[in-house]
């Protein structure tokens, strides 16, 4: 009973924003977007596509997403929304960064990428157009992944944390007290395949069409090096979000090594206790601005 009850929930909403979907205008990017996307079906083979257009979406997006925050370090205005306004930026740092990202992405993020033709195949997972999701049921499923993806990772971050075994792998991604986007992916190449899998756990649930790998790349990257930016910004859409963390949030666990171990969301940590820390520094936060107010 509860099952049928459920599903029609689900299909009432389904048709709920179907219907609405109805009244909006015609999206004036969407018939360049099926040229451009028939034009590669016709010239690349599915390998081609699932191989080398995955590698292209995630590195583009990657750095492309890394430029506000590289550029908000030569901005003086942009410094009063610093998180940690005592530890600036340095080029050493980033440049450290930057050939470690190399190295993860090519040799150990590559190889795992190159698996993406033979998911597709072996799930029958479709490429063509006509079989794409509508925006909305996209939106949907990303939304499942990170739901996922934020579980696995809350439980895998925190294990990584334990004194036994924290300075064999996660000590890595902790070299940076104060983060910045870039850094978001600067781990241990085993901490890359561990936390790494609860990204491909939501694809393997919800994956109907190429589309969604390369949406929920992007959503992944977006929240990822949003909440290591090291900037707390004003008018930030993914706040939006229902229980968001954010870039403070994370912060906080990068400047005391301790607790806010989910990735996108804050339940788990309120369902465990493991943001306490955090609300107490809030607390104490809003104690001193009211204090210099006066």
């Amino acid at each position: 009973m509860a099952m049928n009850d459920s599903v029609n929930i689900l299909n009432s909403a389904y048709l709920a924003v179907e219907y609405i979907d109805s009244f909006l205008p015609d999206n004036p990017l969407q018939q360049p977007f099926k040229n451009a996307w028939n034009y590669m079906l016709d010239n690349y083979t599915k390998f081609q596509i699932a191989t080398w257009g995955s590698l292209l979406v995630h590195e583009v997006s990657y750095f492309l997403l890394c430029v506000p925050g590289f550029i908000f370090q030569f901005i003086p205005y942009m410094q009063k929304y610093k998180i940690q306004q005592d530890k600036p930026e340095t080029w050493e740092k980033q440049w450290k960064c930057f050939k470690t990202l190399l190295f993860n992405h090519f040799f150990i993020q590559l190889p795992l990428i190159c698996g993406t033709y033979y998911f597709t195949e072996y799930f029958n997972i479709p490429y063509g157009w006509e079989e794409m999701p509508r925006w909305y049921i996209l939106v949907a499923q990303c939304f499942g992944c990170a739901v996922i993806e934020d579980a696995w990772h809350y439980f895998l971050h925190r294990l990584l944390h334990h004194k036994r075994i924290y300075k064999y792998i996660h000590k890595v991604h902790h070299e940076f007290v104060s983060p910045f986007g870039m850094q978001a992916e600067y781990a241990h190449p085993l901490e890359t395949l561990i936390l790494g899998a609860g990204f491909f756990i939501g694809i393997v649930v919800f994956c109907n069409h190429v589309v969604l790998l390369w949406a929920w790349v992007i959503c992944r990257l977006m929240e990822t090096i949003d909440v290591h930016s090291g900037y707390d910004v004003p008018l930030n859409p993914l706040h939006l979000v229902p229980f968001y963390a954010g870039a403070r949030f994370h912060d906080f666990h990068h400047m005391n090594f301790i607790g806010n171990y989910a990735s996108t969301f804050t339940w788990w940590d309120r369902l465990f206790g493991t943001d306490s820390q955090f609300i107490a520094y809030q607390e104490k936060e809003k104690k001193k601005q009211c204090i210099t107010k006066k």
